[in-house]
């Protein structure tokens, strides 16, 4: 083992012999990319068939802290750039990750988080193929940035966007809402708070597959990150020139986010997923879908939510508990910072 630091210092960013030695025991001797070359070199015979489109998609993930319940940044990163292919309908097949890393960070920390993102590489049918690592001085970031980006390949006939949504469709999300967004506020222990809640941080590749076979005229899907379950349904509204109508009394949502919220008098239709989606399907295949969502792991709990609407186009509004309607807005600022 060449790398003996326990901290990175800046020689580790100065293209020497310490930079190898970091990038060749905690990065590629992990992600094992091919060929070794300033750029990956990619085949696949997906790509070969008449009609298939490339999909490609970046993100960056700062996220604080870097570890936190149910995941850690890298897990995030991976998740993140894996769901924004699959709910366009792309079958994931590989990513780039760079890495921006604080002067004085823990090797050991790198080294979790990267066998984290090799670990969800894996299971979501992945490689990380290409990177790139800079070392900047204290305080210039927050421990360790990430970004990723991926390319995958939508199949021939498979066309997803917001813009086909139509009245009638049903909106279906995969499983419980503000997991992760509760537990990263949680785990900041600024406000004393005390729960054993986990990000829901996980792949949705397998399942948006499952969806489309079962129900092939699936219309969209979002991944309900920031913003949340609420921004989501507001930008298909808007894209589609529909209305959308949800039920709060079918929601998903456990007692201690509930709980959490009416403290902090925050709304949990705008916390942070890393791990659900909304998708909208025709009424006629919508119990094929949700079956088929909950033959997966990541939708076990998947219920229908809503409808979209002819009335009230572009709005999202939502049957209370109480009987009522109100109106859910698309979010204004932030509720809680460095989620992702």
């Amino acid at each position: 083992m060449a790398l003996r630091d326990d901290r990175v210092t800046l020689a580790h960013g100065g293209g020497g012999k310490a930079m190898r030695d970091l990038i060749e025991e905690v990065f590629t001797g992990v992600f094992d990319p091919p060929g070794m070359e300033d750029q990956a070199r990619l085949t696949s015979a997906a790509l070969a068939e008449p009609g298939a489109q490339l999909a490609f998609t970046t993100d960056s993930f700062v996220v604080t802290p870097v570890e936190f319940p149910g995941g850690d940044i890298g897990k995030i990163a991976i998740c993140g750039t894996v769901n924004d292919l699959a709910v366009g309908g792309a079958k994931p097949l590989w990513l780039s990750a760079a890495f921006i890393i604080e002067e004085g960070c823990d090797v050991a920390l790198l080294r979790r988080i990267v066998a984290s993102m090799a670990r969800e590489a894996e299971a979501a049918g992945v490689s990380i193929v290409t990177g790139d690592t800079k070392v900047v001085g204290r305080g210039a970031c927050d421990t360790v940035f990430v970004t990723t980006s991926g390319v995958g390949v939508i199949p021939p006939g498979r066309s997803l966007a917001a813009t086909q949504v139509r009245p009638g469709d049903v909106a279906i999300v995969n499983g419980v809402l503000g997991d992760h967004g509760a537990a990263i506020l949680a785990a900041r222990g600024d406000l004393a708070l005390s729960t054993a809640l986990e990000s829901d941080c996980q792949g949705l590749g397998h399942l948006m597959e499952a969806v489309i076979a079962a129900a092939p005229g699936c219309r969209a899907a979002r991944d309900a990150t920031r913003g949340g379950l609420a921004s989501a349904l507001n930008e298909i509204a808007e894209a589609a020139g529909v209305g959308i109508e949800i039920d709060e009394e079918t929601l998903p949502l456990r007692e201690e986010v509930r709980g959490m919220c009416e403290i902090l008098g925050l709304d949990p239709l705008y916390l942070a997923n890393e791990g659900t989606l909304v998708t909208f399907v025709p009424a006629d295949q919508a119990e094929a879908a949700l079956a088929a969502m909950r033959t997966t792991d990541a939708g076990r709990g998947a219920v229908a939510i809503g409808r979209a609407v002819e009335g009230h186009p572009g709005r999202v509004t939502m049957r209370t508990l109480f009987g009522g309607s109100r109106i859910v807005d698309m979010l204004v600022g932030e509720q809680l910072p460095r989620i992702c």
